[in-house]
């Protein structure tokens, strides 16, 4: 039973996230979801999910290396809402940003909540929809102020598989600020440009006993542009990811790297770690009687 719980933690766990590598556009860091079946509801109870990497960017004349930690809490809640599981979200990542031999800085991130619903279609098929909001945070390292972050997930989880698309689209409530923190406007002292976002993690991943493997994939685009003459950054990478699944934990690692890149200075190459941890559930349900034979 552990075990199940475990593989269903996976499935849709990890729901927030991260500064981009390389101070790009995007609030949530393109990647951070890949390996998990966004859109499958999960079982009642409460988890924690924290996701590690680090890489670097050979940006030109020396490369910007970027570490990050997400600890994610969720709770899963027995309540239904038109069907979908209600689960609520929240985490407060740090991250490090050093470029080789000039500069290092690290830090915490912006604070992020959000709230989802997440919908068994039968099948093996599941769709969710998470809103919330990263919160603007007086940091050096976060940015410069809230943005609105809504989510849609779809997931084939049936016969072992992982198939996964999640699409993360973030809108920023302030596109210029008097705080530039990681989002300076390119040729403009002392402001912060905050370009609206838009990622893709995408899964394709197959169980084998208590091991999985699979290609993963990921991509971001800048969607608009804060002020003008601005350089909308956009990237798609691709990897590979194992995982294992020890019964009370789950760990999966993967490796990505650019295949295409415009206006990050560089291609980045990045290793994930996964842990994923399920908590138990204080709040038990009666299943109905249909369901437990």
């Amino acid at each position: 039973m552990k075990s199940k719980l475990t593989a269903l933690a996976a499935a849709g766990a990890l729901w927030l996230g991260s500064i981009a590598p390389g101070f790009a556009g995007s609030v949530t860091q393109p990647g951070e979801l890949v390996g998990l079946a966004t859109g499958a509801p999960l079982p009642p109870g409460f988890y924690f999910v924290n996701t590690a990497d680090w890489g670097c960017r050979n940006t030109d004349p020396r490369d910007t290396c970027v570490g990050v930690t997400i600890p994610v809490i969720l709770w899963s809640t027995p309540w239904t809402i038109l069907g979908g599981r209600v689960q609520f979200l929240a985490a407060w990542p740090a991250i490090e940003v050093g470029v080789n031999d000039v500069d290092y800085t690290a830090g915490m991130y912006n604070p992020a909540a959000l709230a989802q619903l997440a919908w068994d279609l039968g099948g093996g098929w599941g769709f969710s929809y998470a809103v919330g909001a990263y919160f603007e945070y007086d940091s050096g390292i976060a940015w410069s102020d809230t943005s609105l972050n809504q989510r849609f997930g779809l997931s084939y989880t049936g016969s072992g598989w992982n198939l996964s698309a999640t699409l993360v689209w973030g809108t920023h409530f302030d596109s210029v600020t008097n705080h530039p923190q990681t989002s300076p406007c390119p040729g403009v002292s002392g402001l912060g440009c905050n370009p609206d976002f838009l990622n893709l993690d995408l899964t394709a991943t197959k169980k084998f006993g208590k091991w999985e493997f699979g290609p993963v994939a990921f991509g971001s685009w800048d969607i608009s542009d804060p002020i003008e003459g601005y350089r909308q950054q956009n990237q798609f990478a691709v990897g590979g990811l194992i995982g294992y699944d020890f019964g009370p934990v789950t760990l999966q690692t993967y490796v990505t790297t650019d295949v295409s890149q415009d206006n990050y200075g560089g291609y980045d190459t990045r290793g994930w770690t996964r842990i994923i941890v399920p908590l138990g559930n204080p709040f038990p349900t009666r299943e109905p009687l249909s369901r437990r034979y």
